[in-house]
């Protein structure tokens, strides 16, 4: 059954959290689905994500990345106006993970009809269960921003989607 048409975006966590801050995608994915929101887990591996990205309109991807920028840094990306750049979501153990993903459903023409991209730099990618301070600290943020649902059925005010293709926003510590 598809869910084409749903009119709330469908949330998912991409990451291993059995590795330390690689595990913020399913640590937001989880916070959001005890919020009672759609989100799912998702281990990364990118042929999965065609499958998802077959289903839903409308999809928010989170995940970990590593730029070298602050750890805790949130960047929201608009998939649908400008190719990711897969170095910084290459910190997974899959070869094709989720930029690429992404990048072979534009070139099929399969992206769903919205695709946001939240990557939270991290600091710790050893092994390990728990987020660092300041990933964690992200994370709730963007749990928050997700949650807020305006009456158009938005959700994600809280953080920018404008027509820019990127935002950037400062790291957590700088955030408190």
């Amino acid at each position: 059954m598809s869910d084409r048409g749903k009119r709330a975006p469908l949330v998912v966590g991409i990451g291993n959290r059995f590795r330390r801050d690689d595990g913020v995608g399913p640590w937001v994915a989880e916070a959001l689905l005890g919020a009672g929101l759609d989100a799912r887990v998702h281990a990364g591996d990118g042929t999965g994500l065609l499958d998802l990205f077959e289903s839903h309109d409308d999809i928010v991807l989170v995940d970990a990345t590593k730029s070298g920028a602050a750890p805790g840094r949130l960047v929201a990306l608009d998939a649908g106006l400008a190719p990711l750049c897969a170095d910084m979501f290459h910190y997974s153990t899959h070869r094709f993970g989720l930029a690429e993903a992404v990048e072979t459903a534009r070139a099929l023409g399969g992206l769903p009809r919205r695709l946001r991209v939240y990557g939270i730099e991290g600091r710790d990618f050893g092994a390990g269960i728990g987020l660092t301070d300041s990933v964690e600290r992200a994370a709730r943020a963007l749990v928050e921003a997700l949650s807020v649902e305006d009456p158009g059925g938005d959700r994600g005010r809280g953080m920018s989607h404008g027509a820019d293709r990127a935002m950037v926003h400062g790291d957590a510590d700088a955030q408190k």
